[in-house]
């Protein structure tokens, strides 16, 4: 399977089988991530060489106004969507093989996740993986230790506080916090 393939296959929101070619080109890209991801964790937090890294795993040129502190994790890395002035700040987890959108100038807190796979809730398809991705707008603010479950959008301006799980999707300048996470105020 080609990387373009398995790309269309995920934007339709297909079922990745357990033992499928598809399933089998994810686990690849996986080793391929997890090598330049050392390779960043261990680069000493050298702007430059974060971002040159950072655009290794997924395959593009980053503006310098794309900013990450290592450690960073990605379990696939080529299905990230960064724009402008966007800070990731460390020890964030990205499982992004079912697409993440980060929107400019946007804040990524400490220790984030952000999951776009969910396992087949048949016992006998445990193994299949569905896609949904993560679409985050432009002047978002993530706390520390936020989690983000797959398919949901956070809209511009919105904030989520600290620690919270976000299950559903946020509006456009609102804040949001709490398990799981509920609205607290219109900003």
């Amino acid at each position: 399977m080609e990387r373009k393939e398995f790309l269309d296959l995920i934007d339709r929101r297909e079922r990745l089988v357990a033992g499928s070619d598809a399933h089998q080109f994810m686990h690849a890209a996986a080793s391929r991530a997890l090598e330049i991801t050392t390779r960043l964790n261990a680069s000493g937090g050298d702007p430059d060489q974060t971002r040159a890294l950072l655009g290794e795993l997924i395959g593009q040129e980053l503006p310098e106004s794309v900013f990450l502190f290592p450690p960073f994790h990605s379990e696939f890395g080529q299905n990230i969507h960064l724009g402008e002035g966007v800070f990731i700040n460390m020890g964030c987890v990205f499982q992004d093989t079912g697409g993440i959108w980060i929107g400019d100038r946007s804040l990524i807190g400490h220790n984030c996740i952000l999951t776009t796979l969910n396992h087949g809730t048949d016992p006998e398809h445990r193994g299949d993986m569905l896609p949904a991705p993560i679409r985050i707008g432009s002047d978002v603010w993530l706390g520390a230790r936020v989690t983000v479950v797959p398919g949901v959008t956070i809209s511009d301006g919105a904030i989520v506080g600290a620690g919270a799980v976000v299950t559903k999707d946020v509006d456009a300048r609102t804040a949001v916090a709490g398990v799981p996470a509920r609205v607290i105020r219109t900003l």
